[in-house]
């Protein structure tokens, strides 16, 4: 299988040796601040474990980064298939989720310039979506350096919060028009 070019990463499938740095990454409230909570390692290990079916399943998925000469695992930047209806689905996400160590070095946009590359000229998807909460200044900066566009009109409450949750309402950042592979 193909995966997404980078000059100073590597996106690979994931590895056994991935699921330990991948729940420390999973366990610090800083990287997980925009998202449910921080995770258990028995719920790294479930989701690490998702990752890998979608990956069989769709031939694409939430890539494995590593940082060449320097870490084996930082993250994961990737596409993948939500589990939620919302007003924009059935569609294909792109994401990334790095380690605090990866973080201002460049490696989120670098990572998600490529696989949004691979993802139209490789698979041909015509849209593929981003999206986040309101607050995740950071990830949005990405979005919009990737050229996603944002309208406000698209924004929506997260269905799978409840809806007293202080993240419920989220922003979606879209590249092109709706096609998902069957």
């Amino acid at each position: 299988m193909k995966s997404p070019r980078c000059d100073r990463l590597l996106l690979r499938r994931w590895q056994p040796s991935d699921r330990e740095p991948f729940a420390e990454l999973n366990a610090d409230p800083e990287v997980t601040e925009f998202l449910a909570g921080p995770l258990s390692i028995s719920q790294s290990n479930l989701l690490a474990g998702k990752i890998e079916q979608h990956f069989d399943k769709h031939d694409f998925g939430l890539w494995a980064v590593e940082v060449l000469g320097e870490v084996s695992f930082a993250g994961f930047v990737g596409l993948f298939i939500p589990n939620f209806t919302s007003h924009f689905t059935p569609c294909i996400e792109i994401g990334w989720r790095l380690a605090r160590g990866a973080w201002g070095k460049g490696y989120a946009t670098e990572g998600a310039k490529a696989v949004l590359q691979f993802g139209v000229e490789q698979l041909g998807i015509n849209e593929i979506v981003s999206f986040t909460t309101i607050k995740n200044t950071r990830s949005r900066r990405v979005m919009e350096k990737i050229g996603l566009t944002h309208n406000p009109e698209d924004d929506f409450d997260h269905p799978n919060l409840p809806s007293n949750h202080p993240l419920l309402r989220h922003v979606l950042y879209r590249r092109g028009q709706s096609k998902v592979p069957e």
